[in-house]
């Protein structure tokens, strides 16, 4: 097993104990893919047939509106899941744009794949009813807190919670995903550097 799959493998198994051959079985559906910077592995109008586990890299979600304004709706970094879910799940056309942040790997499996792993294995379908759960719980507290917060405690909150994201993300996809203006950020993070100094 190379070592990009024991990564994922090592991943599943914090959630669901796999025998070797249903690790085996499980990762084999799989397959890796190399992103370059700026490509998209997902657009608008063609239907999404992959869920990716990201390896190496970062990649950004958005959708873009009538008027052209974009909003980030996801970062993912190593460890983590990208997909247009909605696409992915109904397969129908996706809605959302997703792209590369860096030259990134991931492992891929596709939608008609995991059906039959999770109609033959019990392990296999608690792990992706665990990732859809965690998922949909990660979702109502970003809501939330985004409505019941200031632009400042966003910002504050997100450096927090995800630092390693920070330096990775371009300043006006963090100010979209944070729901407000790049020049808005700019005068939180000018204050917070004069505060420090």
């Amino acid at each position: 097993m190379n070592i990009n799959k024991k990564q994922l493998l090592d991943y599943v198994q914090k959630f669901v104990s796999l025998a070797d051959d249903e690790a085996e079985q499980f990762i084999s559906c799989f397959k890796e893919v190399k992103v370059k910077k700026r490509q998209f592995i997902v657009q608008p109008n063609f239907t999404n047939k992959h869920r990716a586990f990201v390896i190496k890299g970062a990649f950004r979600t958005y959708a873009v509106t009538d008027e052209g304004q974009d909003h980030t709706l996801q970062f993912a970094i190593e460890n983590w899941w990208v997909s247009d879910f909605n696409s992915y799940i109904y397969q129908h056309p996706a809605t959302l744009f997703i792209v590369a942040l860096e030259d990134s790997v991931i492992l891929q499996i596709d939608y008609d794949k995991e059906q039959e792993l999770k109609k033959t294995n019990h392990q296999f379908e608690t792990f992706f009813r665990i990732m859809a759960e965690k998922g949909l719980a990660f979702e109502h507290r970003r809501i939330l807190f985004n409505l019941m917060h200031d632009a400042e405690t966003r910002y504050e909150n997100f450096l927090l919670n995800y630092p390693n994201f920070v330096q990775r993300v371009p300043q006006y996809a963090l100010a979209s995903y944070l729901g407000m203006s790049t020049e808005f950020l700019s005068r939180i993070r000018n204050k917070r550097t004069r505060g420090k100094s």
